[in-house]
């Protein structure tokens, strides 16, 4: 990892011992790599955002028909 190359050199700049600079990269990588999501993370979520999103529609669907279906049958009722 480049990154953790270029966090290395900076720590060692700053006199930290090659210990603790090393300590503290692995524990970054470690860190990046269980809570960074991935592409493939994305693109599940992607795909469970598409699929609530059908689900909202068809639910707000059956809304509105069963709130037209109501306001008929009341004015049906009132004439």
């Amino acid at each position: 990892m480049r990154s953790g190359l270029a966090l290395y050199q900076a720590l060692r700049s700053i006199d930290v011992s090659e210990d603790k600079a090393t300590a503290v990269v692995d524990a970054l990588e470690t860190e990046m790599q269980t809570q960074l999501a991935t592409k493939a993370d994305l693109a599940d979520i992607k795909a469970d955002l598409a699929r609530l999103e059908v689900k909202l529609t068809i639910r707000m669907g059956v809304m509105l028909s069963a709130a037209v279906g109501v306001l008929l049958a009341a004015m049906k009722f009132m004439h």
